[in-house]
């Protein structure tokens, strides 16, 4: 028992080691592969231990940014609510391992407990998932093909199977096994990732600026952009105190771009991307905000996606990424609707702030709705504020709504130097993949990042630097597989995993059932 216990931990620890700003991929498949083994021949109850072990070793180091400016409480709390959904996985596995095939239902399982607390409490929280740890690894081109739930199967697969070879290997002490089924799975994963890479749809040609075709496909074209990082006076939850001071940053830095197109230093970008809380000040209602953003605009000669707190007449605020243009002003707006429980606004306030007062302090945000997509300079751009980049159906909505490329405002300021801008990083590199799109990361102190349809960070700023990023970028109107399916594939591996559950079960029962007739049929009266 303390051998498993032991394993289920060195499991969670390694999960953790392999995301960002570490590039070791491969640990996922390893940790995988021990904690699958951990749960073989154990009961539901010790298997529900060992993967809560699994999901606190993982959890509790993945996430201190979440406490870095407020306290170890919301961080542990968070670590302890997502350690229970690996227990409900290590409950499972026990069961599934007693099935044929059981690394393929496993592998589902897995997918299915990603899937759920994706979506589960207060929206899901879907931060770190496994294909989220892939982004440099040679799983990622086949983002394209599975999305991020796919990328979660192959490495659950992947270690599922290898515990399963390593099993029969050991306790039948028959070498040839490895030959057999489990070790053909194993074969078969290494040949999907390398199909993957070989033909992943939309891989970016070494094309010239200003020809077609720069992301591989007929449909494809160019487009010159801007992001700018404004930096923030100070890092913590009190940046929000100087307001002006980061919209004035942004500002500042936009004219330094401009000054710097005028002189032949830059391109002259079509459009700029600020970040999320590039405005706190809300510029339709404040007319020295507007004045600054319109002088920033005709200053450059490009619309700018501004990200802004606006003010709602029933007191209640919106986090909105809104098209600011040189000449007439605000445009089309983006309300993000994908909220932080308890940062962005509190889930059943009245109970929960009697119950603990200091949670008052949370925002009274309300979501937008819509598919997520602005239109700027004539072009259809998805936005992901910030959290939002992490759920897959967001994004998905809005490349299928038409969107050609993908933009991430976000507020980072909050986490300090944390390993969380990393992290979120990471995920929009698996966005551009997924969905053949470009993808722009703009954040008010960093990282800010310009990101190819390939996943590949051809641009990136350092953290707490004031900067602006000029790119040429490929855009297109084509879909990817990935795009096409959304969550079915999800859907229906988690299917497939409840259902390999119950029949599980139902043969379990059958045996017990069984036994006491067939130790009845081997007594001398029975024979009689």
């Amino acid at each position: 028992m303390l051998v498993r216990g032991g394993g289920a931990a060195l499991s969670g620890a390694l999960l953790y080691a392999g995301f960002p700003p570490r590039d070791w991929w491969f640990l996922a498949l390893i940790a995988l592969a021990i904690l699958t083994a951990v749960l073989r021949g154990v009961g539901v109850r010790l298997g529900a231990a060992y993967g809560a072990v699994a999901g606190a070793a993982f959890f509790v180091p993945l996430l201190p940014w979440v406490g870095e400016y407020v306290g170890a409480a919301p961080w542990l709390t968070l670590a302890v609510i997502q350690a229970g959904f690996l227990a409900l996985f290590g409950a499972a596995v026990p069961v599934l391992w007693r099935l044929p095939a059981a690394p393929l239902w496993i592998a589902c399982a897995w997918v299915g407990t990603e899937a759920v607390r994706s979506r589960a409490p207060f929206g899901g929280f879907p931060w770190g998932r496994t294909a989220f740890g892939q982004a440099d690894g040679p799983l990622l081109p086949l983002a394209a093909w599975v999305g991020a739930p796919g990328i979660g199967f192959v490495v659950a697969l992947s270690g599922a199977a290898a515990a399963a070879v390593a099993a029969e290997a050991v306790g039948r002490r028959r070498p040839a096994k490895l030959l057999g089924p489990l070790g053909a799975m194993v074969l078969v994963v290494a040949l999907a990732a390398a199909a993957g890479s070989a033909s992943a749809p939309h891989s970016t040609r070494s094309d010239g600026p200003g020809s077609s075709g720069g992301s591989g496909s007929p449909n494809a074209s160019e487009v010159t952009l801007a992001l700018v990082q404004g930096n923030v006076p100070r890092a913590g939850l009190d940046f929000n105190a100087q307001r002006r001071a980061v919209l004035d940053n942004h500002v500042a830095r936009t004219l330094q771009l401009a000054a710097d197109v005028d002189a032949g230093r830059a391109l002259r970008p079509s459009l700029l991307v600020w970040p999320e809380n590039s405005s706190d000040i809300d510029p339709l209602r404040n007319p020295d905000a507007a004045a600054a953003i319109t002088g920033a605009a005709r200053a450059v000669g490009a619309p700018i996606l501004v990200g802004a707190v606006l003010r709602r007449g029933d007191g209640t605020t919106t986090n909105t990424s809104m098209v600011w243009d040189p000449v007439t002003g605000p445009a089309d707006t983006h309300d993000k609707r994908q909220l932080v429980p308890f940062g962005e606004y509190l889930p059943m306030r009245p109970l929960v702030s009697a119950v603990v007062p200091s949670a008052a302090r949370a925002g009274n945000f309300v979501p937008g709705n819509g598919d997520g997509v602005v239109e700027i300079a004539g072009l259809p751009v998805a936005v992901a504020t910030c959290y939002e980049v992490a759920f897959d159906a967001l994004v998905t909505d809005s490349v299928r709504a038409g969107a050609q490329l993908i933009t991430v405002p976000t507020n980072n300021a909050t986490f300090g130097r944390t390993e969380m801008t990393y992290q979120q990083l990471a995920m929009s590199r698996l966005r551009a993949v997924e969905h053949g799109r470009s993808v722009v990361v703009s954040a008010t102190s960093g990282v800010s990042a310009i990101i190819d349809p390939t996943g590949k960070v051809t641009q990136r700023t350092d953290l707490f630097t004031p900067a602006a990023l000029v790119a040429t970028l490929p855009i297109d109107s084509d879909l990817t597989l990935a795009t096409r399916l959304g969550s079915t594939p999800e859907g229906a591996a988690t299917a497939a995993a409840v259902l390999a559950l119950i029949a599980a079960s139902i043969a379990a029962r059958q045996a017990r059932r069984r036994a006491p007739h067939s130790a009845d049929a081997s007594t001398p009266e029975s024979q009689t």
